[in-house]
């Protein structure tokens, strides 16, 4: 069976169609499953999405993505199944969805609450052109809808029939916990993009705090963070070497704030640091509850006191981190691996064209 995945973003570029198609293509095609990706930006566009500015750029980018979907949709011969990752189109309603859900049975995929308003400040402008209803329409139009946690399966199961629920996953073949020295003192990690990097800058008063009484090094991976009165590095992000990056970690970061948006997150961050036997330390928020057993596999932290708390046990006490680490790689071995989940996700596909 041959599958169309139609993206928003080029490939390797954007973690959510990353982890929820991208990853899981080799582990398809063992299922008798071939997946094409057919991205809606070009890389060049992509380049420039989440810089201020650029709008000509941008705006030719948008125009070259539509042509594309156009002659995708109207002209080319399509295969078995169309798998939509959040949208086939960055821009309006779903027409051109329909368009392909009218050829050939459609399956949507989302991971993150797009049912609601959360536009790019360097992309403003794009708010009044996004179409409320799209999430909407996308699941009324599919033979199978497919979300990564049960917000987002609440939502769905308002419009659609079937909705299955398939937690995002961690390649355990390529997340090995790494084999290295011990750091000189304790690294404390955050993985993330310029839109959720204001979680990690909420935080600073409370990693403030805890350097008063721990001695610690704050390494940023995929944006940038100056923060007096602690000592911060900060990487960019890097497909080649997030892996390795990741790896020189001691504790990791996930922080999230309370509301419907990040209630729809799939705890990709706590994974990450999981599958590399990396202790989370979280907010206790949407499937991170699910993910993360407080005081088991990581700790959950409330307010700032609980994050100066869990933190200053973890960095005080190595074995502990150990422990929780062993025991957080063994939570994404047995529930939350590529192998174990892609099958899944094969099923639904196979459902989708027999229908």
């Amino acid at each position: 069976m041959r599958v169309l995945a139609l993206l928003p973003y080029p490939t390797g570029r954007v973690p959510g169609q990353r982890y929820r198609i991208e990853q899981w293509a080799p582990f398809l095609l063992r299922e008798g499953v071939e997946v094409v990706c057919s991205p809606f930006l070009a890389p060049a566009a992509m380049d420039v999405l989440y810089q201020t500015g650029h709008s000509l750029a941008k705006a030719q980018g948008t125009v070259a993505g539509y042509l594309r979907r156009l002659r995708e949709a109207l002209l080319s011969a399509l295969p078995d199944v169309i798998f939509v990752y959040r949208e086939a189109a960055l821009l309006g309603p779903a027409w051109l969805e329909r368009i392909f859900a009218w050829r050939k049975p459609l399956v949507f995929d989302f991971d993150n609450a797009i049912y609601l308003k959360d536009t790019s400040i360097a992309n403003a402008w794009a708010r009044a052109l996004k179409s409320p209803g799209k999430a909407a329409a996308l699941c009324r139009l599919a033979h199978g809808v497919t979300v990564g946690n049960e917000t987002l399966a609440a939502f769905a199961r308002q419009h659609a029939a079937r909705v299955t629920v398939i937690p995002s996953s961690i390649d355990t073949d390529r997340y090995r916990p790494p084999e290295r020295a011990p750091n000189r003192r304790p690294v404390v990690g955050w993985t993330g993009s310029l839109t959720t990097l204001r979680y990690l800058e909420e935080l600073l008063p409370a990693l403030r705090r805890l350097r008063q009484t721990c001695d610690f090094e704050l390494r940023v991976i995929g944006g940038e963070v100056r923060a007096d009165g602690l000592d911060v590095s900060c990487l960019p992000w890097r497909a080649s070497t997030e892996v390795a990056d990741l790896g020189t970690l001691d504790v990791g970061l996930m922080p999230l704030a309370d509301d419907p948006w990040s209630r729809g997150k799939c705890g990709m961050k706590a994974l990450q640091y999981m599958g590399l036997a990396i202790p989370a330390v979280v907010s206790p928020v949407g499937a991170n509850t699910e993910i993360v057993r407080d005081g088991v596999n990581g700790f959950w932290a409330k307010s700032p006191e609980e994050w100066v708390d869990r933190l200053t046990l973890l960095l005080r006490d190595s074995g502990l981190r150990k422990r929780l680490g062993q025991a957080a790689r063994h939570t994404v071995e047995q529930e939350y691996s590529a192998r174990v989940q892609a099958p899944r996700l094969a099923q639904v596909l196979r459902q989708a064209a027999a229908s």
